[in-house]
């Protein structure tokens, strides 16, 4: 250090940097999952790869890391607002919902895990109980990043396999917050019995979660209600970050995890309209937060364990994958899942899991787990996570040889992850009320958005279903499902708005449907011509409704009114979008917005190749 500066830290931050902008991005390239190239850089990166040689090699000191806990600091973050987004996706209702595969199937698999790898640790090794029990709740744990970063990119969130991975995955994430609960009564020392250290902890931490929920009720409405009112995306972001990290300071203050704080903040404020917007706005936050976590964890992998005991490492990856495997199989026939799909689900979570780094380091720190131990238990899981991909693959193949013909696949009773195939209605006044209730009336799902901070809290009171947030905001839109969604209906006023909607919109998604209002028929033609599927001109509109009543104050019968309308309707459309397109065909500088060049016709899309 000179005058101050910490050059230590520096080369750190500059070196976890470099893995996450330049690294990381050309490993996905070469379709390498970030996370695995978060591990391998941080293995060897950290003190136990390239730091190991620094001092016969200082020039090292730039491209390795120097102190590891200034890294983990930050790491312990990425955990604390995972758990904050998994509060955040679960509600009441949803949990009702897929209780089935949570607490039956997904609680089994912990359960049973622990006892069986436990058992098999305690015997052949003669651990004792203790420290067999916790290793064996952490192996338990599979990845939820990697598990859902895959079938994510295959489009199977979905699925019959997808949605019974997601529910396993949510009670091991759940049943993170226990284990880690159990470590810290074992590693404080008990002056009574264990039951009596186990009944006072539980005290402790229900008081404390208690007391957290209780001033979330109170106050989390008002701050964000007070931050979104200002319409300053600056101020959001500080108040969800405020709610994220005080919840976890709190928690931490009386002997819990952050995690568990946060995770309790997430749950607080699923249920309420500021959710999805919140949602985006830390999404950025967490892919960071998250990536630093997972490079940690690579730096607690110790390459030299891999070199000096490869065959003995070998068969304990082969062990905890089999075991593991052929325990979710097998409650995954028990609870009705096809055996296809259950030897599917068993090679995804048959690997170990991130949060393994988090419970077996904080038993390491207690003194419950001897460090030689926890370094090749580490080791091993990591091995077992990096495999994920492939045993991803082999289980897709593998499904189609075991299904039985003419047997269908069971309804699981569970929601999926998002809705699929839904409207989202953008503005949540008279028009987006009105538009909302007749998709309701006739089945359609749909999620209904608004900026206006005071208009959503007030419909929210009045039992609506609306979310505040911005949608152009490409992270809000997303949190909505747009990448599922069937259409995008925008009934709010401000011009300027709505072509902000439409171009966001249209640049995620060119396919999807977009039917907006209009002011007029001006306004009309300049949003066909940047990529609405339908614009509603209100001037239009108006004359029809007014023409349609006068007709029948008239004595013209109901039907040829209708019919008439209807007509006009579409003529005034036909006119409207062949004025857009001869507008963009009439104008050298125009710019076709995504999306709109797929939309015309052939001999269109000729001419505007021509020079």
């Amino acid at each position: 250090m000179e005058n101050g500066f910490n050059i230590g830290a520096y080369s750190d931050a500059l070196v976890v940097l470099a893995v996450a902008g330049l690294v990381v991005p050309m490993l996905r390239r070469l379709g390498v999952s970030p996370i695995l190239g978060y591990l391998a850089a941080g293995a060897a990166l950290g003190p136990l790869g390239l730091g190991s040689f620094m001092d016969r090699l200082p020039a090292l000191y730039w491209f390795s890391i120097v102190d590891a806990e200034s890294v983990s600091r930050f790491a312990e973050l990425g955990v604390v607002f995972l758990l904050f987004l998994i509060g955040l996706e679960l509600s009441l209702q949803r949990l009702i919902t897929m209780r089935r595969l949570v607490f039956g199937l997904g609680s089994l698999q912990v359960l049973t895990g622990a006892v069986v790898i436990g058992g098999l640790m305690a015997g052949g090794s003669g651990r004792d109980p203790a420290t067999a029990i916790i290793l064996g709740a952490s192996l338990s744990l599979s990845s939820t990043a990697i598990v859902l970063e895959v079938l994510a990119h295959q489009g199977r969130l979905t699925t019959t396999v997808g949605r019974a991975a997601f529910s396993v995955l949510l009670a091991q994430d759940l049943a993170v917050i226990p284990i880690l609960l159990f470590v810290s009564i074992l590693g404080g020392g008990t002056h009574g019995s264990l039951a009596e250290s186990l009944a006072t902890a539980l005290l402790t931490a229900v008081a404390t979660l208690g007391i957290i929920a209780v001033l979330g009720r109170i106050f989390l409405r008002p701050v964000f209600r007070f931050a979104a009112a200002t319409k300053s995306n600056d101020l959001f972001i500080a108040a969800t970050l405020f709610v994220i990290v005080a919840a976890g300071v709190a928690a931490r203050q009386a002997g819990l995890s952050m995690a568990l704080g946060a995770f309790v903040a997430g749950l607080l404020l699923a249920e309420t309209e500021y959710g999805k917007a919140i949602q985006a706005t830390i999404e950025p936050f967490k892919s960071l937060l998250l990536g630093i976590f997972f490079f940690s964890v690579g730096m607690s992998i110790d390459v030299r364990e891999v070199i000096h005991h490869p065959l003995w490492l070998a068969a304990v990856v082969v062990a905890i994958i089999v075991v593991k495997a052929a325990l979710v199989f097998g409650l995954g026939r028990l609870f009705g899942l096809p055996r296809s799909a259950a030897v599917e689900l068993g090679l995804l979570l048959g690997p170990g899991g991130e949060f393994a780094f988090v419970t077996i380091g904080a038993a390491t720190a207690a003194g419950l787990v001897e460090g030689a131990l926890a370094r090749t238990t580490l080791v091993a899981a990591s091995l077992t996570m990096a495999l994920l991909p492939l045993l991803a693959i082999a289980g897709r193949k593998l499904a189609p040889l075991l299904d039985r013909k003419g047997t269908p696949e069971p309804e699981l009773v569970i929601a999926p992850e998002h809705l699929s195939g839904h409207a989202i209605v953008v503005g949540y006044g008279r028009v987006g009320k009105v538009t909302a209730a007749l998709l309701s009336e006739h089945g359609v799902p749909f999620v209904a958005v608004d900026f206006d901070a005071a208009s959503v809290t007030r419909d929210r009171r009045g039992g609506h279903r609306v979310y505040f947030g911005d949608a152009a905001d490409p992270m809000f839109l997303k949190a909505c499902g747009l990448e599922e969604a069937r259409a995008v209906v925008i009934t709010i006023e401000s011009a300027a708005a709505i072509d902000r909607v439409v171009n966001q919109v249209r640049d995620l998604r060119p396919d999807v449907k977009i039917i907006t209002r209009a002011r007029d028929s001006d306004h009309a033609r300049h949003l066909y011509a940047i990529g609405a599927t339908d614009a509603v001109p209100e001037t239009v509109e108006a004359s029809l409704q007014l023409s349609e009543a006068s007709l029948v104050a008239l004595g013209v019968p109901m039907g040829p009114v209708i019919a008439s309308i209807h007509q006009k309707r579409d003529d005034f459309r036909a006119e409207l979008q062949k004025a857009s397109l001869e507008a963009g065909r009439g104008d050298s500088h125009a710019i076709r917005p995504k999306g709109m060049r797929d939309r015309l016709p052939k001999h269109d899309q000729e001419q505007e190749q021509e020079p």
